[in-house]
């Protein structure tokens, strides 16, 4: 029997390279998305309690938010996308999903506190960003989603972070509020009373912080807002179209220059830009200055008796309005208007109505309270 002699190496075979997975949030990164160029808040004509509720909460986010009630064509969303870019920076963590304040270590997510551990955090400073959630969003998109399979074998990792994750820190901006699938204003309730978002799936439990400042507007016409919402939100102004007619004409021309040239009327308005985002920015350093007598308490009480508002939280969110906007002003003390300028904000939506009556606010009887006439 014949034997062939066989000579060489045996080399393995390669296993062919496994690719990475493309997340869809990377490809949004890269080129599906064109800029939008953003209309200046400061060039938004009248309207200004509405401009003055939104800048108030970026200067004070622990005001609680506002609710913007009004009309088609009142520019609701022109101002609160145009508020983006005269937000202040804040300090992050850096690579952190859920913006993470490195000087507030007990509200880390799970991973800062990992990092923390190991000794490498980083701080980076990022500007504060509108966060919109559509209205017709799922439960998943908004909270996020929890993959029980994966959880069981790697852990954490198999959460991915929703709209509340990404709002963290920021705005979370809501158009048609009223609108709003009851399991999402249950999400937003309860994030917004405890400031973590937990999703939790068959007995596998994530959280993680949530603390966002909520911007909702609406039409009445289309219904109302949920009682527990409505009275989550600190503010409420009311928007209608303007009747004066020299403001009406500067509308027209201002959005017919927009529309002729977009870059040319935002350069035109940079100089307005860049004081809004400064004033801000000293009111933010401010703040923490501001004092509040005992007599401005008793006149913020008395207001609140006077109304017949139910429970303390209007007591205490003219009380964080009315030294926000002392700020704003340039202030270091709070005065009578401050607080007025706050209760009109506060109060309308939490009159304690009666059966059949309609809810009345009356800027003339809040006066009367302040100055001691009534």
């Amino acid at each position: 029997m014949n034997f062939t002699n066989i000579t060489g190496s045996i080399k393995e075979v390669p296993k062919p390279k496994e690719e990475k997975r493309t997340r869809f949030e990377d490809i949004q990164k890269t080129a599906t998305k064109t800029k939008r160029v953003m209309y200046p808040i400061s060039a938004i004509v009248g309207q200004e309690m509405m401009l003055r509720a939104l800048i108030l909460n970026a200067i004070n986010p622990s005001i609680g938010g506002v609710l913007i009630r009004g009309q088609k064509g009142t520019a609701k969303s022109t101002a609160v996308r145009g508020l983006a870019e005269i937000l202040p920076e804040i300090e992050v963590i850096e690579g952190c999903k859920y913006n993470c304040d490195p000087l507030d270590p007990e509200k880390f997510c799970w991973e800062c506190n990992d990092k923390q551990k190991k000794g490498m955090i980083k701080i980076e400073k990022s500007p504060m960003k509108v966060v919109d959630l559509p209205v017709g969003a799922t439960e998943d998109r908004v909270v996020g989603s929890l993959d029980i399979e994966k959880a069981v074998k790697e852990g954490v990792q198999a959460f991915e972070p929703g709209i509340l994750a990404n709002a963290n820190r920021n705005l979370l901006y809501v158009d048609e509020i009223n609108l709003l699938d009851d399991f999402v204003v249950d999400a937003l309730l309860d994030a917004a009373a405890m400031g973590v978002n937990t999703v939790e799936r068959e007995g596998v439990s994530v959280s993680h912080p949530a603390n966002f400042i909520i911007v909702g507007s609406m039409n009445p016409e289309e219904g109302e807002l949920r009682p527990q919402l409505l009275d989550r939100i600190a503010l409420q102004v009311e928007v209608e179209g303007i009747a004066d007619i020299e403001q009406r004409i500067e509308i027209i021309e201002r959005r017919n220059q927009f529309n002729k040239d977009q870059h040319q009327f935002r350069r035109d308005f940079e100089n307005e830009q860049e004081k809004l985002r400064t004033k801000i920015i000293k009111a933010k350093q401010l703040l923490g200055r501001i004092t509040t007598t005992r007599e401005n308490l008793r006149t913020i009480a008395q207001i609140c008796v006077a109304f017949n508002v139910d429970g303390h939280r209007a007591d205490i969110m003219i009380e964080r309005t009315a030294r926000t906007n002392a700020a704003y002003e340039n202030r270091e003390r709070i005065t009578n208007e401050d607080i007025i300028e706050a209760a009109e904000m506060v109060l309308p939506h939490r009159m304690r109505k009666k059966p059949f009556e309609e809810e009345e606010f009356s800027a003339e009887q809040l006066r009367a309270v302040v100055n001691g006439t009534i």
